[in-house]
């Protein structure tokens, strides 16, 4: 499947990837090493005058411009990305794993968003993740195998944005990443540092320790890398579509991975496969300030949440009160609490929960507003879910489930004004661990609640046959007048919905350019501790914090956040210090 080829590069030859790649690129993926970044120090702001792509690795980055500037559109250019991040970040995303996409169309105005979340097996029940004595396993007992694998969504999703959207054909938006794969890549240092902690996960399946481990030992940076496997089904997707993919062999492979697993087999059926589609969903759009948010509904709360943080926080001048304000993330922290409150209790997939209407309605959430003023913390018992107006049947409790910080993102813009903002994802780093047809396959099923019920009712979020688990994936396009102003979106798990709101606080109400708001530490309260992202200035927050009642906690807060800004001069575009990403602009 793939070949292996020792080499002595330094760790910062790795990312001068090559000599034809734009100085704007060289130079931000160079500035800070993606190990040494605290969210002190930003990425250059990079300026094009028509087109922009920020992805993950500069590779992928760069493969995104090739294709805008051969005529396609941010359409085809979100297929090379997404081929190519499959390749050089294969423990992110890829073929193997969902996504949620929106795209505003540049010459209609309108903005559609897609769901390409996986789903559960047609006989998958509410106790899949229960063992035999109905306790919940532990995380990684449920993730390894064949049991946390859904029908992935990503390769339909490929297919759908070059059909609808598309000025090329899926062979020449996706020639990069075959020749990638099949020429040789150079391993980057990230993966190669994830790879250190998975001795004992990925050496189960032997398709996935022969390429991550050959000869036994983990790839390091700078090894050059080939796989044959990937660039083969990148082939079956140019010439045939995603059509394989979901009822012919590739399929097949996958279900025979996923039920043949040694240890945890799953039991995904190729009808599965047949029966899976990518569903077009209405945008959630809030308005905050003047500004147009818009985001991903459910099966996703990322739209929700960051719309309800938002709009709690409308009633209060945070441009007064500054980023340097601990009242500001008092403000910021416990409307991040009353939101993941609501998400916990009620999203779902709609099509088989009914959640209440009023989520974001402008009377709630100014009544859940007013709990903000106090001047300190709010006890724990306050942070309830609200009561707003619903249809819900069902008498519904909290529900917890796992969401790792994996994940990535990518903003694309093209000279006809068309943009695309997407989250893919794995979900856990390297999935399953589990490999077919040279990709990974995602764990996405553990997004699912553990425990399905109690005695006073069940979880929105529990496991059922042929649904699609909740994600915190918050792809975001802000809208003034009907025109994009701003799209990012971050990897991250469940902090990704914080990590965006932060960002979006600090663009429209701090006024910082994007590269600064994207690299301003993170400060995140989910629920419990106050967690400050550890190395950073925001450490120096914490007697204030505590002050105001808060227990505080250093914590990696490793988001991987990429921007876009329209501007009367360009479009900038930025990159998080964090990882490897770039923006490259034209």
């Amino acid at each position: 499947m793939s070949k292996l080829l020792r080499t002595p590069l330094p760790v910062l030859a790795v990312l001068a990837i090559s000599t034809a790649m734009p100085a704007a690129a060289q130079s931000q993926s160079d500035l800070i090493a993606p190990e040494a970044a605290t969210g002190m120090q930003s990425a250059p702001l990079v300026v094009g005058k028509e087109a922009m792509v920020v992805a993950a690795n500069p590779l992928a980055a760069e493969a995104g411009m090739t294709v805008l500037r051969l005529g396609g559109s941010a359409a085809d250019a979100a297929v090379a990305v997404q081929a190519v991040l499959g390749l050089v970040e294969p423990q992110s995303s890829g073929l193997g794993g969902g996504a949620f996409a929106l795209w505003f169309d540049g010459a209609t105005g309108q903005l559609i968003t897609y769901d390409a979340r996986e789903t559960a097996p047609g006989n998958a029940a509410p106790d899949l993740f229960l063992d035999d004595n109905g306790e919940p396993l532990p995380f990684f007992e449920a993730v390894v195998g064949g049991r946390s694998v859904g029908v992935p969504g990503v390769p339909l999703l490929l297919e759908i944005l070059a059909e609808k959207h598309g000025e090329l054909a899926l062979s020449d938006s996706l020639a990069d990443a075959i020749e990638l794969a099949g020429g040789g890549f150079t391993v980057s240092p990230r993966l190669a540092r994830l790879l250190e902690d998975e001795t004992g996960r990925l050496d189960i399946d032997p398709a996935a320790s022969d390429y991550f481990f050959p000869g036994s030992k983990a790839l390091v940076a700078g090894d050059e890398l080939r796989n044959t496997a990937y660039a083969d089904a990148l082939r079956i997707l140019a010439e045939h579509g995603a059509a394989p993919f979901y009822r012919g062999d590739v399929a097949a492979a996958i279900v025979d991975a996923v039920t043949s697993h040694p240890t945890n087999p799953g039991s995904l059926a190729l009808s599965d496969f047949a029966e899976y589609e990518v569903v077009e969903r209405e945008p959630v759009c809030v308005t905050y300030r003047e500004f147009d948010v818009c985001g991903m509904g459910p099966p996703s709360s990322g739209g929700i949440a960051v719309g309800q943080i938002l709009g709690l926080l409308e009633p209060y001048d945070l441009r007064a009160l500054g980023a340097d304000d601990a009242k500001a993330w008092r403000l910021i922290g416990d409307a991040t609490r009353l939101a993941f409150a609501d998400r916990n209790r009620y999203l779902a997939d709609p099509d088989f929960i009914d959640m209440p209407s009023g989520l974001l309605d402008g009377e709630y959430l100014a009544a859940r507003a007013q709990l903000l003023q106090s001047e300190e913390a709010l006890a724990d018992g306050r942070i309830l879910p609200g009561e707003p107006s619903s249809k819900r049947t069902e008498n519904l409790i909290d529900g917890f489930s796992y969401e790792a910080p994996a994940t990535t993102h990518f903003v694309i813009a093209d000279a006809e004004g068309n943009v695309i903002s997407m989250t893919s994802s794995i979900e856990n780093a390297f999935g399953a661990r589990v490999m077919a047809n040279g990709y990974l396959l995602n764990n996405q099923l553990t997004d699912f609640s553990f425990v399905p019920e109690s005695e006073t009712g069940p979880v929105a979020n529990r496991v059922e046959a042929s649904k699609r688990p909740r994600s915190s994936m918050s792809p975001t396009i802000v809208l003034q007048d009907g025109q994009p102003v701003y799209a990012l979106g971050s990897p991250g798990g469940a902090t990704i919905i914080p990590y965006v709101a932060k960002t979006l606080i600090a663009l429209i109400d701090w006024a910082m350019p994007m590269n600064e708001a994207i690299a301003l530490p993170h400060l995140a309260n989910i629920a419990g501790p106050y967690w400050l992202e550890a190395g950073s200035r925001a450490e120096d927050f914490a007697p204030a914090l505590q002050a105001l009642g808060y227990e505080t906690e250093g914590r990696e807060l490793n988001s991987g956040i990429h921007g876009i800004q329209f501007t009367a001069a360009g479009i900038e575009g930025a990159a998080d210090p964090r990882r490897e990403g770039v923006a490259i602009g034209d």
